[in-house]
């Protein structure tokens, strides 16, 4: 019951800011400048397609009315279950899953496994009242490129869902910074040090560039705060999934956290 009455004031701290943003998601109605650049995908003549799984009433209308109000955002279908969200995934085309951990009848990694296996181009983004590293890292390692903590999150969800679609990671800011943090902690299990020392190293240009992954940044993004092109940040990603053996960039930041290579 608390944890519904946190979930509420969420809701109301939400819907009280949405008023606010949504006159930016409807410029384009109005004839002012976009506010999402054209090279970037989601436009309001091509909208990114979501789908929203939540058994939580509260948070599912703050994030449904947030997704609705946004031009840029076609909300597709919302389901409460696992049951619902797997037929939401097989009988929909979509681009970003937005997906609760805790379901009536099982759990949001179940259909984030799902989802990969039936849509393996879609992004899942998690929302969870969890905040712990462990359930963050398995989602990661099941291919999310999200995740945001209820009653923690109190930013933008269109931007979130805009931010993974073009090749962006969307993190509660508390939970990237302890997962930072975890991965500065000095490697103290032999087994995994030694696995570690038996992988490439990673340079000290391609920990920074994957601390930025890591924290949600775009390639163009860490290219403008280290300094170098776009190109050259996806260079340096390319070989840090060749070092690490891993294929996506949840992957290589799940890898890194839970073997200290940083």
């Amino acid at each position: 019951m608390e944890i519904r009455n946190e979930s509420q004031v969420a809701s109301d701290f939400l819907i009280k800011n949405t008023a606010t943003s949504s006159s930016h998601h409807l410029a384009p109605h109005s004839g002012l400048p976009s506010m999402w650049p054209g090279f970037l995908t989601g436009q309001a003549e091509q909208p990114v397609r979501v789908l929203l799984i939540d058994d939580d009433p509260h948070m599912s209308r703050v994030i449904a009315h947030e997704l609705l109000a946004d031009l840029r955002i076609n909300l597709l279908g919302q389901g409460s279950s696992v049951k619902e969200g797997r037929r939401l995934i097989s009988q929909n085309e979509f681009d970003v899953m937005l997906v609760d951990l805790n379901l009536g009848d099982g759990t949001g990694f179940a259909l984030i496994e799902y989802m990969k296996t039936v849509r393996p181009m879609a992004e899942a983004i998690v929302i969870s009242a969890m905040e712990d590293e462990q359930h963050a890292l398995h989602a990661f390692e099941l291919g999310a490129t999200g995740y945001l903590v209820k009653n923690s999150w109190f930013g933008n969800f269109p931007q979130a869902v805009l931010q993974v679609v073009n090749g962006g990671a969307s993190i509660t800011p508390n939970l990237a910074r302890r997962l930072l943090n975890k991965f500065e902690q000095p490697q103290t299990n032999t087994q995994a040090l030694q696995e570690s020392k038996n992988k490439e190293k990673l340079s000290e240009r391609e920990k920074q560039v994957l601390k930025l992954v890591a924290s949600g940044y775009t390639s163009t993004e860490i290219g403008s705060r280290l300094i170098i092109s776009a190109q050259t940040v996806n260079t340096h990603i390319k070989n840090i999934y060749r070092k690490l053996n891993v294929r996506t960039r949840a992957q290589a930041v799940s890898f890194a956290a839970s073997r200290g290579l940083f």
